[in-house]
């Protein structure tokens, strides 16, 4: 029992990231109807501009607090990436916007595949670890939890808590919600639709910058390919939870941190993404919507 106690925390912790990230993926898809497939590349970003700012940090302030360190890592690490989404949305996605479906997805493979070389070809090719910045590790009940585990369910919790009360319960929430629905109405009713969408896009970076930062600590190690597995994870969670839908996001990035977890402690350890992938696949055959997703309706 103690055992699968373990698995499940250790599901939580990873389920916490691929939440993360996941709702960046479902809140795009929701406001533009896009899949916004570098997404799991700005989370890798996020990961290594956390990781140069811990190596400026360490040779600047030797004697900074881990805290202290890890809060300016995440802020750093989220005006930056915040920046480049902004900036990516104006120019690859923005011009698009009312073209055929298929031009921004296109956009997005690509920018994924120029940001993903653009950051080998400055950081290299190999990984890039930093010494362990939390190692305390208490016992409860013979079952081991890492200061790392809490802090990243501690800061997910209050990420999401915030997050839920941008959307509901401020204009900017109010206005993402009119987008989601309708943007042609949404705009005449006095709706900034371009602005909205950019602090979407601005927001889901944020997000996935401290889903990077948490990963960069949690792990020790980043390489420029980290963006495929756990971005193509956290859409996974997305359509999961239910595409368009941001507790569905999170119910999703939960199921595959639990599913990844628990298969890999009782089963062979090499079929884990096997077991997610086709978990995925039977939930969608009977739950074509997945678990919180609505059933599209066609506007005629």
């Amino acid at each position: 029992m103690q055992y699968f106690i373990q698995q499940l925390i250790n599901g939580l912790t990873l389920g916490s990231i691929y939440g993360l990230i996941a709702i960046g993926y479902t809140m795009v898809y929701g406001i533009i109807g896009m899949i916004n497939f570098a997404h799991g590349d700005i989370f890798m970003v996020g990961a290594f501009t956390a990781l140069i700012v811990f190596l400026i940090l360490g040779a600047m302030f030797y004697s900074l607090p881990v805290a202290a360190a890890l809060l300016i890592m995440m802020i750093v690490s989220m005006l930056l990436v915040s920046l480049y989404n902004w900036v990516t949305e104006k120019i690859a996605y923005r011009p698009l916007r009312g073209s055929f479906r298929l031009a921004p997805l296109i956009t997005a493979i690509g920018m994924s595949i120029v940001l993903s070389n653009f950051v080998q070809v400055t950081q290299g090719p190999r990984n890039k670890p930093i010494p362990p910045m939390v190692s305390q590790v208490y016992n409860v009940y013979g079952v081991s939890i890492s200061l790392k585990q809490i802090i990243i369910v501690v800061v997910t919790t209050l990420l999401l808590v915030i997050f839920w009360y941008v959307v509901n319960k401020t204009s900017l929430g109010r206005a993402q919600r009119a987008c989601e629905q309708d943007r042609k109405m949404a705009a005449l009713l006095g709706v900034n639709v371009d602005r909205t969408i950019s602090i979407t896009f601005i927001i889901g970076a944020s997000l996935a910058a401290v889903a990077g930062t948490l990963f960069l600590m949690y792990y020790g190690v980043v390489v420029f390919s980290d963006g495929f597995v756990p971005g193509v994870k956290a859409f996974t969670a997305a359509v999961l939870g239910g595409i368009g839908s941001i507790p569905g996001a999170v119910l999703g990035g939960l199921a595959i941190g639990f599913i990844e977890s628990i298969w890999s402690a009782y089963f062979s350890i090499d079929y884990k993404d096997v077991a997610a992938f086709s978990i995925l696949a039977i939930v969608l055959i009977f739950m074509p919507s997945g678990i919180l997703g609505r059933p599209e309706v066609e506007k005629v």
